[in-house]
């Protein structure tokens, strides 16, 4: 490492030595709008006659004309008609040519204008793949629940939200907790009822364990491979006994692995007082589904009379 910087340090060095004056400075344009501007003076080392990047400053502009001008992509998704709603490309700068724009502009006389150069981010899911793997439907289970707890409805909805339109690709491990995130006020959840050690209590993120369990028998139905599971430390009525998924933050995770060679679809969706979730995938894949007891009609309107 120290040899190829004295070597770096050289070629640097084997550039003409240019005198500035002290308010030459490198302007950075986006779009064609000034967006930063800097003196070449500060972007060099002092300590030395010769003109040479500092690279503890050129990173931290790097670092900050990259947050000014990126912007993420966006996968495609399904809308509430199951349209297809296109992807779009994200951007973020390309520090390769950035930096030696930054040198090129040191070494040349004036004040120098650079124009930003950015590079392209894909999508993870662009609309042809989107199209292909929504074609079969693979995997789906209901759950039902008390649309009149508010809270704890409030609470489905936006875990239901957080996995829909999720795409799983083969050989990738889905975890719950990392997809729907921390669960705080913050970010809209609410008090409603959880299971503690056996115990009915309230929590934030009550009712969240309902759609992992709904997710578990949705992805076990289209016979992923699971590969984390913990039931509830006393059973919960919106599945059958040994059907449920219960998760915490701090705690337990439902995860599973996409062992087929098509990418999934998660569809998420809730219909009243009913969470139903769908796994969809292309044409191509070889399913290998299991058998999964489903809940009896008179269990589910007990149900949708619960505190659940």
């Amino acid at each position: 490492m120290q040899l190829v910087t004295k070597l770096t340090l050289i070629s640097l060095l084997s550039f003409p030595v240019l005198h500035e004056t002290h308010d030459s400075q490198i302007q950075i344009y986006f779009q064609g709008s000034l967006l930063s501007s800097y003196v070449k003076n500060d972007l060099t080392y002092h300590e030395i006659d010769e003109p040479l990047l500092n690279p503890a400053v050129t990173a931290k502009v790097t670092e900050d004309i990259n947050k000014k001008v990126s912007v993420p992509p966006r996968d495609a998704y399904l809308d509430e008609d199951n349209n297809i709603k296109e992807h779009e490309n994200g951007y973020q700068l390309n520090e390769r040519k950035f930096n030696r724009q930054l040198m090129d502009a040191l070494f040349s006389k004036g004040t120098i204008r650079i124009d930003v150069p950015l590079q392209v981010l894909h999508p993870r899911v662009d609309s042809e793949l989107l199209s292909t793997i929504r074609t079969q439907q693979i995997g789906h289970y209901v759950t039902y629940f008390n649309r009149h707890n508010s809270e704890r409805t409030h609470n489905i909805s936006l875990a239901a939200k957080e996995i829909n339109n999720t795409v799983v690709f083969p050989g990738e491990l889905f975890s719950f907790n990392k997809t729907v995130g921390r669960r705080t006020k913050e970010k809209g959840y609410k008090k409603a009822p959880v299971i503690v050690r056996g115990e009915l209590s309230e929590d934030i993120g009550g009712g969240i364990c309902q759609v992992s369990s709904t997710l578990y028998n949705a992805v076990d139905l289209a016979g992923v491979e699971i590969v984390e599971r913990y039931h509830h430390s006393k059973r919960v009525p919106y599945v059958p006994k040994g059907r449920d998924a219960t998760v915490s933050w701090y705690g337990p995770d439902f995860m599973f692995r996409n062992s087929y060679n098509q990418p999934l679809l998660i569809r998420s969706r809730i219909y009243g007082g009913q969470i139903s979730i769908t796994i969809h995938s292309s044409e191509f894949i070889n399913v290998k589904k299991r058998n999964i007891p489903s809940l009896s009609d008179n269990l589910s309107q007990e149900i949708q009379r619960s505190i659940f």
